[in-house]
């Protein structure tokens, strides 16, 4: 047998060179060195979940559609806020204005059958309200066993907000006589008042009732808050008063 078993070009030393296969399985040119395997690739972590997106109402059912105007009641029996026509009107896909018709009808409905909730406009918006006859069995039922009314001191300075606003607290405290910063902060921790910006002279903070306000007293705005004059003494009142 001849050293060149491949037919390939035979080197200087006898041997196959390194232009052809060898026979021993190495790549030509490697001088039969065996590369070293690679490591395996590190595993992926896995994405990381995706966040959901905005919750979007689900579609009302196939069907026949209710009347618009128990829609609008049937939101009515669920709103926690008094509810804008706006609202109504995207929510239950119906026109503004048959909207204001359907909650007017509403309204007189209500109060025509002598039923013990009334629908009035407050605020920003329309909600069910109890009926003003039945508020004492309703407020007792409420307070049962519970004592959430405000202090005299939180009622004065309410009053002194309500009626002044927009005002400071050193404002109020110029008029009780003494400092209203605690009353301050338990009627805005009630969401009774807020802040509403700076005196100009001062730079004092200045405090003003909010929309919850109208809502709990049943006012739509402001003008409706009843005048004060004739709550105020008379002058021979006023004459009792001092000389006690």
């Amino acid at each position: 047998m001849t050293p060149d078993s491949t037919n390939g070009p035979v080197g200087a030393d006898g041997f196959a060179g390194t232009d052809g296969p060898t026979g021993t399985g190495a790549p030509a040119g490697t001088n039969g060195a065996v590369p070293a395997p690679r490591s395996p690739a590190p595993p992926r972590s896995p994405a990381p979940p995706r966040s959901p997106g905005p919750r979007v109402p689900p579609a009302p059912p196939a069907g026949e559609r209710p009347s618009d105007i128990a829609l609008v009641e049937a939101v009515l029996t669920v709103a926690e806020n008094p509810v804008g026509v706006a609202e109504f009107a995207t929510a239950l896909d119906i026109p503004a204005r048959r909207v204001e018709a359907l909650l007017a009808e509403l309204a007189a409905q209500y109060e025509r059958d002598g039923r013990g909730f009334r629908l009035r406009h407050v605020g920003r918006g329309w909600r069910l309200y109890t009926a003003d006859e039945c508020a004492p069995w309703v407020e007792r039922f409420v307070l049962a066993g519970q004592s959430a009314r405000l202090s005299q001191a939180a009622l004065e300075t309410l009053a002194i907000v309500a009626y002044q606003q927009p005002v400071s607290r050193g404002r109020i405290s110029a008029v009780r006589g003494v400092s209203a910063d605690g009353v301050i902060r338990t009627l805005t921790a009630r969401n009774l008042v807020e802040e509403c910006g700076h005196d100009h002279e001062s730079g004092a903070i200045l405090y003003r009732t909010t929309d919850y306000f109208l809502e709990r007293m049943g006012l739509r705005d402001l003008d409706e808050l009843p005048p004060l004059a004739p709550l105020l003494p008379g002058v021979d009142d006023v004459d009792d008063i001092v000389a006690s």
